[in-house]
């Protein structure tokens, strides 16, 4: 079906362009709040001290979080606007020229935060008492025990600078590299009769293809592909990596590992009882696999078949009819969900359209000072993008509750780990009421397929790439990993987590191209904090059917809060202890009924 024309989104009421007086003005006022923040530090920061009086001491620590909070709203907003461009276009020149000059404030930025939080470190003993002399400290309570948790594993402030310009040539760089490659690359394609020259993103949608000829050479081709690149961005994965590893080294970390769970805001006891409760699961996913093998007439899945309908569901969307769906199921949840879903759908706040030089997957950032949002995705008309429009609709929907309770930036700095909240939860209420609006079987079995691959995913993909992640990690403090380590690595991964339920000779060993979480020195691990927000969200969940209306408002002041409280903080609220192994394998029950059903279909 035809699925154009589809929206591109529409940033004109941020700044003109990227070439406008507006937009220049926005940048060199970054530039002046970083050089104002910066010689306010020399002045105030370096010339105190515990010994300082105490009333002072709060002044100065409440000046400080206001700049910063300014500061982190202005850049935040200049670099969106950029993103907006250099995004869904790589081949913008001019764009990636800005977003290279706005990366060296940023690199300013971060040194003047870690400036900040080494302060709070040695006025420690008296930071109670800072915050409780001052409204703003007050306010900025945890913010200011996150700083002083964080001082402990700094670098000296040179080191700490050094690094963050070295990030820009280095880490960030190779970062870049990724990007630019997997974004820019096509390949000739022959669709219904005719040769189409695919962008990647395009080309990894066709895994959903009902018909397997398409699905295998669509896998053939992906294969063939990232083999062209292989050893660039295995040299970029190696670079990233040795970075975490030296950096967390120096600053007195146990391992990067330790690094990510302190960022998520969790604890080991947490992620190893959500690990564990995932492991437990594997037989039934493995159960479901080998189910829908033999749907499909064979023994086992081939990893093109991972992604592939079954049932009968005829069920293809238009952008309208995506738009209506979500905005529909959205408004019986919560009204000011609905509302909020329709004004991003009526004024371009989504950009939809899959094109060459776009970044493949989807996202949704936030632009502080207009206190709006953006999201990125590759709409085909599948169930599968609808549920995915949902998901980052639930992001923007995160922001807004933000926004909304008059959060700064700092109070604003969720965890992974509880960013995902929002977003499954909105896939979940249309995926549900998709679910729900079938009684023939044939199609039941088709919406099931398709929450279904979107669980396993999360479960078993996500796991797989975890234990990817912590073995890439594990094996570059020895040496440099080649591209047949990496893909052999991955394969492991992948043969551990989906085991009897996939055909073992068609892996997809070239995962780690074209995933750009893995390609991110500041956020390693970007994975785990998946799964938690599917479990969390679940558990959520569960409560809302219990309670009804009367759970909206403590989930949306939950939202609001999410950069102000650790996640066990926060899910105590609830009545849920995250650090027993029974909340997630209780959310995981949900999951595992659903397996039930399909198999018994």
């Amino acid at each position: 079906m035809s699925i154009s024309p589809l929206p591109r989104w529409d940033v004109s009421n941020i700044y003109p362009s990227l070439k406008s007086i507006e937009f220049d003005a926005a940048f060199q006022d970054t530039t002046a709040q970083i050089d104002y923040l910066t010689n306010f530090f020399i002045d105030q920061l370096e010339s105190s001290n515990t010994e300082t009086a105490q009333t002072k001491l709060a002044n100065i620590t409440a000046e400080s979080l206001e700049r910063l909070n300014t500061l982190l709203e202005r850049s935040g907003t200049v670099r969106a606007y950029i993103m907006a461009f250099e995004t869904t276009n790589s081949r913008d020149k001019f764009a990636r020229k800005k977003m290279s000059e706005f990366e060296l404030l940023d690199a300013k930025i971060l040194l003047l935060i870690k400036k900040f939080q080494i302060w709070i470190g040695k006025i420690s003993p008296v930071l109670d008492g800072i915050i409780a002399n001052n409204g703003t400290n007050s306010l900025h309570e945890f913010a200011l025990r996150e700083a002083e948790k964080n001082s402990k594993f700094m670098m000296s402030e040179k080191e700490e600078s050094l690094a963050a310009e070295l990030n820009m040539a280095g880490a960030g760089a190779w970062n870049k590299l990724q990007g630019t490659l997997t974004s820019q690359l096509t390949v000739e394609f022959e669709l219904d009769g005719t040769t189409q020259k695919l962008p990647m993103p395009a080309l990894i949608n066709l895994h959903s293809h009902p018909e397997e000829t398409i699905r295998h050479r669509a896998y053939l081709a992906e294969m063939s592909v990232w083999k062209t690149i292989e050893e660039p961005l295995a040299a970029a994965i190696n670079a990233i990596k040795s970075t975490s590893i030296t950096l967390n080294k120096k600053r007195g970390r146990k391992d990067t590992l330790e690094f990510s769970i302190d960022e998520t805001k969790i604890d080991h006891q947490t992620l190893e009882a959500m690990l564990s409760a995932m492991r437990d699961s594997f037989p039934a996913f493995h159960r479901y696999f080998l189910t829908k093998a033999k749907r499909l007439g064979k023994e086992k899945l081939a990893w093109w078949d991972i992604f592939a309908p079954t049932g009968k569901l005829n069920r293809t969307y238009k952008w309208d009819q995506a738009r209506d769906l979500i905005s529909t199921n959205f408004e019986k949840f919560s009204p000011d969900l609905a509302a909020f879903s329709r004004k991003a759908f009526d004024n371009n706040w989504i950009d939809a359209e899959p094109r060459e030089g776009k970044q493949g997957g989807a996202f949704c950032m936030s632009l502080p000072q207009a206190r709006e949002s953006r999201i990125l995705c590759n709409f085909d008309g599948t169930l599968d993008q609808v549920i995915t429009i949902a998901h980052e609709l639930g992001h923007a929907f995160h922001n807004e509750c933000a926004f909304n309770a008059k959060k700064t930036p700092l109070q604003q700095d969720s965890p992974m780990t509880l960013a995902e909240t929002a977003s499954i939860m909105c896939e979940t209420i249309v995926m549900q009421a998709v679910l729900n609006s079938t009684v023939n079987p044939l199609e039941k079995l088709g919406i099931l397929e398709t929450s279904l691959i979107g669980d396993a995913q999360v479960i078993i993909d996500i796991y797989s790439r975890f234990i990817f992640e912590k073995e890439v990690l594990k094996r570059r403090e020895d040496y440099e990993l080649s591209a047949e380590d990496l893909c052999e690595i991955i394969e492991s991964a992948q043969k551990a987590t989906y085991g009897e339920g996939l055909d073992e000779r068609y892996l997809m060993k070239y995962m780690w191209t074209w995933k750009p979480h893995y390609y991110s020195a500041s956020n390693p691990f970007y994975n785990f904090p998946y799964s938690m927000g599917l479990l969390f969200s679940t558990g959520l969940s569960a409560i809302y059917q219990q309670k009804g209306a009367s759970f909206l408002p403590d989930y949306t002041n939950l939202l609001s809060k999410t950069g102000e409280a650790t996640v066990a903080e926060l899910a105590g609220s609830f009545g849920i202890n995250t650090r027993e192994k029974k909340f997630w394998a209780d959310s995981l029950q949900v999951i595992l009924e659903k397996i039930d059903l399909y198999c018994q279909i």
